[in-house]
């Protein structure tokens, strides 16, 4: 198990240096999915989390795959063990999760799909880190203490890299960016629901570009 996860680890590292900043959506209503992904790779974002909290999760992710083959579509808030094979056949790219847990390793290897799992506090990132997991996502970013946080962690854990997601905001994210241990950070700031029901595309992909500006490494 151990060589396989190391590899899904090296797999979702690769995809976190892909974007500075991925989008955690929320889909409310499926026929928005696509133009919501292209609004955000027409902004120059190249990941993105799909959250599995609604039931339109895994429609949206199969419709974005397909639509949208230069984007590259995780599925996110995965949760129980069963999803992360329900998210492969709908072609995710990538799982994310809140936390940590055996059943989610045991499915992560079984499915073949790079997952980063979350974790909060340093004790669960070098439990992740046993389990062969290197690339971790801090949640919820701000509660977990942040910035702060993040340089904490940088000192006993070197060998470890996240992407902070929670409570980050267009305003905040530059900080979290210049953190040594993030590779990019998660944010749903770039989706709000009162430009959704404008249907106002042009609008997300501002925002995209302003996102992906934020560390022209990543771009």
């Amino acid at each position: 198990m151990g060589t396989k996860i190391m590899s899904h680890s090296k797999q979702i590292a690769e995809i976190l240096h892909a974007s500075a900043v991925i989008p955690v959506v929320n889909i409310e209503k499926p026929e928005h999915a696509v133009p919501i992904a292209k609004a955000l790779r027409a902004g120059g974002l190249r990941v993105l989390e799909i959250t599995l909290r609604t039931q339109y999760g895994l429609d949206a992710i199969a419709a974005i795959s397909l639509a949208v083959p230069n984007l590259i579509v995780g599925a996110g808030s995965v949760t129980r063990a069963e999803q992360f094979q329900f998210a492969k056949e709908a072609g995710a790219m990538f799982a994310v999760s809140p936390g940590l847990t055996e059943p989610l390793i045991h499915s992560a290897k079984r499915s073949g799909l790079p997952f980063l799992p979350g974790v909060m506090t340093p004790t669960e990132a070098m439990e992740a880190r046993e389990a062969g997991f290197f690339a971790l996502k801090l949640f919820p970013a701000v509660l977990a203490g942040g910035v702060a946080m993040l340089k904490a962690l940088s000192g006993p854990l070197q060998d470890l890299v996240f992407c902070p997601t929670g409570g980050i905001t267009q305003q905040t994210a530059a900080a979290f960016l210049e953190c040594s241990n993030v590779a990019c950070i998660g944010g749903s700031w770039l989706t709000p629901a009162d430009v959704i029901a404008q249907a106002d595309w042009a609008g997300i992909t501002a925002l995209a570009f302003a996102a992906s500006n934020l560390r022209e490494d990543t771009i």
